[in-house]
Formats: structure tokens, C-alpha cells, sequence
């Protein structure tokens, strides 16, 4: 969780897993977008660039600061909600957790969220951060209207159309302005009904297509080189909070497995590589089974304490099958020591000029590899292989993107920067890591 005071005690910032490390200059906690203004007049004014940091877990350094560090800490809450419209706005720097109780107490809620919840609003909507439901998008597509300071220092609110600044807008990472305001889509207050289950890879794969229309949300956790997968399938029901009783009980569970038992397992692992293997068979034997029902916002987050690195890739979803049995014959192979499962997700297609699913309903595969384990060896492996089944990476998880490549992914880029050079003509938050990828 973001920590205000080694923010800005330190004079090294850096991400959540620890790969990404800068000094900036200048660190600033403004309180008002009068302050938030002001600060990126006198960046412009000195040829500085500013990078918002959120609770700095993006695993590239889309959010790493060169020269001014700003944090939004300060501008959290619920400002409004429009019942009628079934929107509310929020303060751009609201941490995913504080948003559920909120709404609830207006009778609404996130139509979708990921299983981390830490994140800022901000960061969320401008990298496309997404949870599961091939007929649900990101957190990114339930964006109504943006505030944002642009380059030049100027206040500016957009209300989403037809538009190329609303499809830049969708998936920015922060190269239009400094996000202040968002007003988002919710919905009325449900609950979800959760079951989580064992099953096969090829009995998974036979259902898979039908599975995810068939439920809510569907997610897998696939076990490297095991025939074994976790399935863990959710379904709105009415409204009904879990018990203080039980949400102790199940917190206590998840922290003993994930603190206790696989926190040992993956340090054996980094210890002797050679373990992964069958660490994870042995964590595949050992998947938890169970049933829960909850409040959404309760039900949808895990605790992840356990560091790690991480890429994922967004794919057609029609490539899905296909994908996971090449990645499981090479597993079967031994290629590669990796004991932390896959974790695989579905998602509705957008039309966002940067987003990763713009197009075409997708699925997303996310990799991950114990921290101090070394991993490039494995994510070039799928960096290389995604390139097969015409996979973008997610912006702020570690990828193998150049300029060219994102040209080649992303067919409205042009579109993108033109609006993005309106907005920021002096290069305000146009970072060394941002001009790498956006510039030929």
C-alpha cells in the first residue's frame, strides 16, 4: 500500500516490486488543482517533466519520475454522485479500495475491478488496468468525462464522444495532462457469488469457449508444466455482505497460504531453481477449492504480498487455445524454471487508440517471476512468441516494446500523438521511457 511518508521522506523513488528506480529532483503533494496547475506551469517554464506516480505499481516505468514527482495523495474522495445518469465522480488520486465503500453508501458500485486493489483511479483508467468478463472492459472504458491539467497548465474537462481526443484519452499513461477529475459509469450495489475449482488444462480448454459466456467473470490460474488449473468463476446475486466473522477467517487463510506456505516455496525456488518444477505440481495439488459470497468489492480483491515481476499480454480471444497449449508443451519441455502460475483473464473489446484490446474482444495471459529470480530470459521468450498471436502488451506491466513495434501494434498511433502534441506541446510528461516508444 502507498506510503506517504517514504514518499516523501526519500530521495530514491520506486515501483512496488522494486525493478524501477529513480531520483527526482522535486516531489510535490498539491491539494487542489490550482496547485496541480501551478506546478506544471513552472515545469514548463524550466523544461522539466513531471511524471504523476499513483501507488507506483506499474512494473515498467510508465509512472517513473525523471525530474518532478507528483502524487495525487491528497485529492481522494467521492465528489458527486448523479444518480439519474448512474455516474460518479471521484478525485483522480482515490485508491481502488476506498472507491467500493463509497459508492455503496449511494447504493452503486464498480461495474468490474482486477484482484489488486491499491492502485489510484488515475493510474487505473490510464493504463487500462482491467479484472475479468469477456463482456465487461477496463476501468479505462467506464470513463465518462476527464479532468486533466494540460501541458500548457490549462484546465480542461472532455465528456466522452465520438472524438479523437476521448479515444486518446482512454488509454493516455499520463502523456495528456495530469489527470484531476474522472466522472465514471457505475452500477447498482450486487453482490458475487464466487467458486473457485480445480480442473484439467484440457478439459478447461474444451469448455473454455463456452465457459466465459456462460458466467460473469471467469479467471484461471494455470500451474507451469502441471495438467492441474484453479477456475475461478463469479456471478452477480443480490446485494449481501460477508460477516466480520468470516472475512476475518478467509484473510487469515489467504495470508497463511500466500505470507506462509508460498512465500517459503518460492524462496526454495530462487534458492535452487531446479525446484520450480515441482513446487509447481506441488502448489497445483494443493489449489484451494471453495465457495464465498460477498459484497462486489469484497469478493473481487486478493492480497498479493508475495514481490514479484510481471508481463502480460493481451490476445485476440480467438488465439486463447491455441496460446496456452504451445505455452504448456514448452513448459512440459523444462525450458524455463517458473513456479508461479499463469494467470489468465477475459475481456470486451475496445476502441481506445492505445488500448490493448482495441478491436476485438481479448484475453489477457499474465507471467510472473518470484523477485530476485532472474526473468528476462523468460519474458523475451514471451515477448517473442506473442508476436504469433498478435499480443500487446499491458502498459504498465514489463514488455519488450521500441517505437517500431508500437507503430505496428497500434494502427491509429498517429492519431494519438497529434493529439498528444496539442496537449503537451513542450513535452511536460513526455519522459526518456515515453519518447522511446512513442517516437521514430
Amino acid at each position: 500500500m502507498f506510503s506517504i511518508e517514504k514518499w516523501k521522506n526519500g530521495e530514491k523513488w520506486t515501483n512496488w516490486a522494486g525493478n524501477v528506480i529513480s531520483y527526482p529532483g522535486e516531489m510535490y503533494l498539491p491539494q487542489s488543482i490550482e496547485d496541480v496547475v501551478q506546478i506544471v506551469k513552472q515545469a514548463r517554464e524550466s523544461g522539466k517533466t513531471i511524471r504523476v506516480t499513483g501507488a507506483a505499481h506499474s512494473f515498467s516505468a510508465v509512472a517513473m519520475p525523471e525530474h518532478i514527482a507528483l502524487s495525487l495523495h491528497n485529492m481522494r474522495g467521492l465528489i458527486a454522485v448523479n444518480e439519474e445518469k448512474q455516474e460518479a465522480t471521484l478525485w483522480a488520486g482515490t485508491y481502488l479500495y476506498e472507491i467500493g465503500p463509497s459508492l455503496a453508501k449511494h447504493g452503486f458500485a464498480l461495474s468490474n475491478m482486477g484482484d489488486i486493489q491499491e492502485q489510484s483511479i488515475a493510474g487505473a483508467v490510464s493504463t487500462g488496468t482491467h479484472g475479468t468478463g469477456v463482456t465487461l472492459g477496463s476501468l479505462s472504458s467506464t470513463v465518462t468525462k476527464w479532468g486533466f491539467v494540460d501541458g500548457t497548465g490549462t484546465y480542461q474537462e472532455h465528456t466522452r464522444g465520438l472524438d479523437d481526443l476521448s479515444e486518446s484519452l482512454h488509454v493516455s499513461l499520463g502523456m495528456l495532462g495530469v489527470l484531476v477529475k474522472v466522472t465514471i459509469k457505475v452500477i447498482p450495489l450486487y453482490g458475487l457469488h464466487y467458486i473457485g475449482t480445480r480442473d484439467t488444462l484440457t478439459n478447461g480448454l474444451t469448455i473454455f469457449a463456452e465457459d466465459i459466456r456462460q458466467h460473469r467473470h471467469v479467471e484461471w490460474f494455470y500451474f507451469p508444466g502441471s495438467e492441474t488449473i484453479q477456475v475461478k468463476r463469479m456471478n452477480a446475486v443480490d446485494p449481501v455482505y460477508q460477516s466480520d466473522w468470516s472475512r476475518r477467517i478467509e484473510i487469515m487463510k489467504l495470508q497463511i497460504v500466500e505470507n506462509g506456505a508460498f512465500l517459503a516455496m518460492s524462496e526454495l525456488c530462487k534458492w535452487k531453481p531446479s525446484l520450480c518444477g515441482a513446487m509447481s505440481k506441488i502448489a497445483a495439488a494443493n489449489v484451494v477449492e471453495g465457495e464465498k459470497t460477498g459484497i462486489s468489492y469484497e469478493i473481487y480483491p486478493s492480497p498479493r504480498s508475495v514481490k514479484f515481476q510481471e508481463s502480460e499480454y493481451a490476445i485476440p480471444l480467438m488465439y486463447f487455445e491455441a496460446c496456452m497449449e504451445e505455452i504448456h508443451a514448452t513448459f512440459k519441455k523444462g525450458l524455463f524454471n517458473v513456479h508461479f502460475p499463469l494467470e489468465c483473464r477475459t475481456t470486451a473489446g475496445e476502441a481506445g487508440f492505445l488500448s490493448p484490446t482495441q478491436g476485438h474482444e481479448s484475453a489477457f495471459i499474465a507471467f510472473h517471476m518470484y523477485k530476485g529470480m532472474p526473468e528476462e530470459p523468460y519474458f523475451e521468450w514471451i515477448h517473442t512468441m506473442m508476436k504469433k498471436y498478435k499480443g500487446r502488451p499491458h502498459w504498465g506491466k514489463q514488455n519488450h516494446l521500441t517505437a517500431g513495434y508500437v507503430y505496428e501494434l497500434y494502427p491509429d498511433i498517429e492519431k494519438f500523438l497529434a493529439i498528444r502534441r496539442q496537449y503537451d506541446p513542450d513535452n511536460v510528461f513526455f519522459t526518456g521511457y515515453l519518447r522511446k516508444l512513442f517516437t521514430l
